[in-house]
């Protein structure tokens, strides 16, 4: 009868968090605070947050620097890690376009990657450009463009809402016989990093940790058992210039998430996210919402104003 009840009570939580997904007028901080009870089961608290998941939805509603519409892009933050650390940790790009009728397929290498510019989850690996179906494709990336176009509704994620939905094209990346590739998420509280998330074989069994900068596996996660890596992790050569990459893209930020990737033992700039998983994701075991949430020291509005909207002059 009890697991009766809150099956129908959570059907319900969900389906009040879909229909408020669905309206500008709604404000973030109310939604923010369903989303949050939603996902976590907890009280969200904006005016003292302890936990990172509660820091995170507090970053979302008055942390609102006019650089993180650039930052979120992944076209823009080019000119800013370039800028910061140097183009040649950038990838290598073949275009941006606003439409998928403005891609030149027949142009393109015979593999690539299209990405969404501002929004997560949305990327296309082609392997094979001379089989490739370009209308399905096309259609595929009509229908992207369209659902990325609402992506600040779904989390409330500020700076993607005056972000223009556009598309990338990027250099498929390879490193060395790995069927996919590693990508290493530097966790970055005020410019330092105090540990890293590593994923691996996204392709066929998507598995997930985190670690200390030696690669100990460290005892807290935010996903199943079964899905976290299990196998020892080999430090590439470039992880020590990974780590310093990130804590130099991270100066004068209260958090951000920089991702890079070792490839052939060269680092390649991933993305710089500033709310993992939306903030809908808790740490287990429990404490460590509380732990990692004290790495996260957020600043006070200015003159009693409700939102940031400058970070330090160093940037």
């Amino acid at each position: 009868m009890v697991n009766g009840f809150q099956r129908i009570k959570r059907k319900l939580l969900r389906n009040r968090l879909v229909l408020l997904r669905q309206f500008n007028f709604v404000s973030a901080e109310v939604y923010v605070k369903y989303l949050y009870h939603y996902y976590t089961g907890k009280t969200l608290d904006l005016s003292d947050p302890k936990e990172f998941n509660e820091k995170i939805q507090w970053y979302k509603v008055r942390y609102h620097p006019k650089i993180l519409n650039q930052l979120v892009d992944k076209y823009d933050v080019r000119s800013f890690v370039a800028d910061r650390i140097g183009e040649q940790y950038l990838n290598d790009m073949y275009g941006v376009y606003n439409t998928p009728e403005d891609i030149p397929f027949d142009e393109l290498p015979n593999k690539y990657v299209i990405k969404t510019t501002n929004a997560s989850s949305y990327n296309l690996i082609v392997s094979n450009n001379e089989t490739l179906n370009k209308t399905k494709t096309r259609q595929k990336l009509k229908k992207w463009l369209k659902k990325a176009s609402r992506y600040y509704l779904r989390s409330r994620e500020w700076p993607y809402k005056d972000v223009a939905p556009r598309l990338i094209i990027e250099k498929f990346l390879k490193d060395k016989d790995q069927q996919s590739l590693v990508d290493y998420k530097f966790y970055c509280f005020n410019g330092e990093a105090k540990f890293v998330e590593i994923h691996i074989d996204r392709a066929k069994n998507h598995r997930r940790s985190f670690y200390d900068f030696n690669l100990n596996k460290l005892e807290f996660r935010y996903v199943p058992e079964e899905q976290s890596i299990t196998r020892p992790i080999k430090k590439p050569d470039n992880f020590l210039e990974m780590k310093n990459l990130s804590e130099k893209l991270s100066q004068n930020f209260p958090f951000v998430r920089v991702d890079f990737y070792s490839i052939n033992g060269k680092s390649i700039f991933g993305e710089m996210t500033f709310f993992p998983s939306g903030g809908r994701k808790d740490f287990i075991p429990e404490k460590y919402n509380r732990i990692i949430g004290n790495y996260f020291k957020l600043p006070q509005p200015p003159n009693g104003k409700q939102i940031i909207t400058e970070i330090d002059k160093g940037l």
